[in-house]
């Protein structure tokens, strides 16, 4: 019987070594810093690589790494019922034209969804809501702004009892909103609709993983979580 062949390695192609190109990734999309921030750094280390190199890394690599770290972050989580959201929309700047990134956010701060549109009406509160729950499932409470889309659309999903809509209490999708837009200062904000879609569902996934709540935990515990998150994602893709 032959033996199952294994998956080709996505690094087969390249010179660099794995473990070089999992740290560009990460220092480029985990802090805000810029393409030629990530080429200063790195030549420092001793690691000579142009800044172009960084922004094909990323676009190539990122996707892959994000993707699975969510794998491995939904099967730590099955079975763990989210019991609020709370919703938001930011304004984001792309030549000019204004554009939405609407965020699902948990109650303890995981970044459940991100998602681009053009305007924040009805229509894309909908679009936002089916995606959202198609991937995560039912919740039982929604906490949102006063933007009167979110009714609107609630009322078409039949969940319009389950929205709650109160100052502050917002104050946890508004928080998850500063280290988005910190990068986005970093990277002299965005060129198209659709690098913005990519980027924003890349950084959640990496936020997410290495986000340990430092504030909740005693330094102990933080380092441990900090270096347990930092030994996973040396180990992605292998």
């Amino acid at each position: 019987m032959p033996r199952p062949k294994k998956p080709a390695s996505p690094f087969r192609y390249f010179n660099s070594s794995p473990e070089i190109i999992r740290l560009v990734v990460m220092m480029y999309v985990r802090f805000p810093l810029s393409l030629r921030n990530v080429e200063d750094l790195l030549s420092e280390r001793g690691i000579d690589i142009c800044h172009e190199t960084v922004r094909h890394w990323w676009n190539r690599f990122g996707p892959l790494f994000a993707a699975d770290v969510k794998r491995q972050r939904i099967s730590r989580m099955r079975g763990f019922r989210q019991w609020k959201w709370h919703l938001d929309e930011v304004y984001v700047k792309i030549n000019g034209e204004m554009h939405y990134l609407w965020r699902a956010v948990d109650q303890e701060g995981e970044i459940l969804e991100s998602y681009v549109t053009k305007r924040r009406d009805k229509k894309a509160a909908l679009r936002f809501l089916r995606k959202a729950m198609k991937r995560h499932g039912q919740v039982e409470r929604i906490v949102t702004d006063g933007l009167k889309s979110y009714p609107a659309a609630m009322r078409d999903l039949g969940n319009l009892d389950r929205q709650e809509v109160g100052r502050w209490k917002n104050n946890r999708v508004e928080n998850s909103h500063q280290p988005f837009r910190r990068r986005e200062r970093a990277m002299l904000r965005f060129r198209q609709m659709k690098s913005l879609q990519k980027f924003a569902s890349l950084h959640a996934n990496l936020h997410n993983h290495f986000d340990s709540q430092r504030h909740l935990v005693d330094r102990q515990t933080y380092k441990s979580a900090r270096s347990a998150a930092l030994a996973e994602w040396q180990n992605l893709m292998a």
